[in-house]
């Protein structure tokens, strides 16, 4: 083997949490509600995954795409003309992999009212190349005790993700084996 393969098949330089970590501002508008008059989850939904995609991004020196979305938590309603904020920041890498840990919080435009947090979510990227295929991530380096303790618990996280494919997928092959079919 070359050393052009290997150092293909190593990680890059580790990476910082601050290094990608940001923040995405919006303000609400009437277009952004549902029928109840609140804004719409997808709406938050959307700007979630843009900020994920940014610190993903930038993580990885790279493209990005989102593979997964877990316990996306609306803690609050978001109202027309609340500045949302949605803050970001890589929790744990694995070689092509990243999981990124979402926070929204929202507070009144015309008002100098502390934010308040509305929602979190955890998103899983995948770092592709031109081709879409996997591509090496850096290792995110915890910084304070905060992001120690966000990295431990994004390996809590994947291992149940891991652990529900594993067994949604020997049930399917089961019912398979008993010709249930669905």
């Amino acid at each position: 083997m070359t050393d052009q393969a290997t150092s293909a098949d190593t990680a890059p330089p580790g990476k910082p949490t601050s290094a990608s970590r940001t923040t995405l501002s919006h303000i609400m508008t009437h277009a952004d509600t549902n029928l109840l008059g609140t804004v719409h989850g997808g709406v938050i939904m959307k700007l979630v995954d843009d900020a994920a995609g940014a610190v993903a991004g930038r993580h990885s020196g790279g493209p990005a795409v989102t593979a997964s979305m877990d316990e996306m938590a609306f803690l609050e309603p978001v109202r027309v003309g609340d500045l949302v904020h949605v803050k970001a920041q890589v929790n744990w890498t694995g070689r092509t992999s990243m999981e990124v840990g979402v926070r929204v919080l929202a507070e009144r435009w015309n008002e100098s009212t502390p934010a308040t947090q509305v929602g979190s979510a955890y998103l899983v990227f995948a770092a592709v190349d031109a081709d879409g295929k996997p591509r090496t991530v850096p290792p995110v380096i915890p910084e304070t005790e905060r992001d120690e303790r966000r990295c431990q618990e994004a390996q809590i996280r994947r291992t149940h993700r891991l652990s529900r494919r594993r067994a949604i997928m020997e049930l399917r092959e089961k019912r398979a084996a008993e010709g249930l079919d669905d």
